[in-house]
């Protein structure tokens, strides 16, 4: 899944980033409004993160913009403004979720998978076919044998999961498992792929993942 943070104190925003990366998030940085907006109405991204106070123009102002576009996007306002009256106006601004600095990243953490599941992209348990998967502790199985993935192979095979029976292009799988920094050449998605099925395979799942040639992939869910 690929989020957004638009955040303009560089250390803050590299401990998110960090932290999200880890738990299989792909994620893009923008250090003020504008740049952010312009994120945000540019790329397609499952959760957007936004300091209040950044330059350029306000958090606020950026919420009621990507409001205002029509966008359902969950919106978590980060910031250190933590009166009743700031948290409504936070709130009545489009926000779904107002989390005060300092915080622990186990909170956000969870405000996001709450946020996720609201908005029917998040669940304990995935499948598709012998495929289950787990996006909160990062397991695969296959007919009950457990599937050793790296991060980067448990973010594409979640993603294909949660599209079953979709094509997934190329260009949308990069979009929402890479983030925005990625080179956008798509052939490194055909080697994760090729890796994703020998492990598939091992676990006696089978051709789950098939190609649409010229296009992308597909899980079936039969």
């Amino acid at each position: 899944m690929r989020l957004l943070i638009i955040e303009d104190e560089p250390g803050i925003a590299g401990f998110l980033r960090d932290g999200l990366e880890e738990e299989y998030f792909a994620v893009d940085i923008a250090y003020d409004g504008k740049s952010g907006l312009d994120n945000a109405m540019t790329n397609e991204y499952d959760l957007i993160i936004i300091d209040w106070m950044i330059p350029a123009l306000s958090g606020i102002e950026v919420c009621r913009q990507i409001r205002k576009s029509g966008s359902i996007t969950p919106i978590i306002f980060l910031t250190a403004k933590d009166t009743l009256e700031d948290v409504v106006f936070g709130l009545d601004a489009g926000a779904n979720d107002y989390i005060k600095k300092p915080f622990a990243f186990e909170e956000l953490l969870a405000r996001i998978r709450v946020q996720l599941r609201n908005n029917n992209q998040s669940d304990d348990s995935l499948s598709a076919g012998p495929l289950e998967i787990n996006p909160v502790t990062h397991q695969a199985f296959c007919n009950s044998n457990e599937i050793t993935l790296t991060p980067k192979e448990f973010a594409l095979l979640e993603y294909l999961v949660r599209n079953k029976d979709k094509v997934c292009t190329r260009s949308r799988i990069i979009e929402h498992v890479w983030d925005i920094h990625f080179d956008s050449d798509t052939s490194v998605i055909d080697v994760y792929i090729t890796f994703l099925r020998k492990k598939l395979d091992n676990a006696d799942c089978g051709n789950i993942i098939q190609t649409i040639r010229g296009v992308g992939y597909i899980i079936r869910e039969s």
